[in-house]
């Protein structure tokens, strides 16, 4: 697979989008005792920019999760690393990168119930709704994007690219 030469997205229309995404989660959950569950590795950028936006007290916390081989979902979720905070009776905004098959979204969000959260919320920077094999909608979403596979910002296929500001299409 190659890598676009132009971003798909550049990093001044991700910020911004985080930017408005963050407003409004804020307001939605003004009030409530909130966990950002980070999904790693894919939203460590999106997560921490996106937390740093919020204009609410927020606990900050991980987790890991693998469905893909390459640019392959294999369709099996793998929990490599589970929170280390007590869940129960807290609201959890769920912090991923891209909301694709919903297999990995599933997962997580069942993960989370049965962790005891008083609330679950969803946050995919990236919603891929053609490819949904699972019924699972994001709550927010900052950028609905068809059928491409995507690198930067976090984004990788086989660990490379995640270090660049940009979004970019492979092919």
């Amino acid at each position: 697979m190659e890598r676009s030469e132009r971003p798909l997205y550049s990093a001044a229309q991700i910020h911004a989008r985080v930017a408005e995404l963050a407003a409004e989660i804020s307001r939605d959950l003004r009030g409530r005792d909130l966990v950002a569950l980070i999904v790693l590795k894919g939203a460590l950028h999106f997560g921490s920019d996106l937390v740093r936006a919020l204009s609410v007290p927020v606990a900050i916390d991980f987790v890991q999760a693998r469905s893909y081989h390459g640019a392959t979902s294999t369709g099996t979720v793998t929990m490599l690393a589970r929170p280390t905070q007590d869940l129960r009776g807290k609201h959890v905004l769920i912090v991923e990168d891209i909301l694709d098959t919903g297999v990995t979204a599933r997962a997580l969000l069942d993960f989370v119930r049965d962790q005891g959260a008083a609330e679950i919320r969803f946050c995919a920077l990236f919603d891929k709704p053609v490819r949904r094999k699972q019924p699972v909608t994001a709550d927010y979403a900052g950028f609905t994007v068809e059928d491409v596979f995507l690198v930067g910002y976090g984004m990788d296929i086989d660990e490379r690219f995640r270090e660049l500001p940009d979004v970019y299409r492979m092919s």
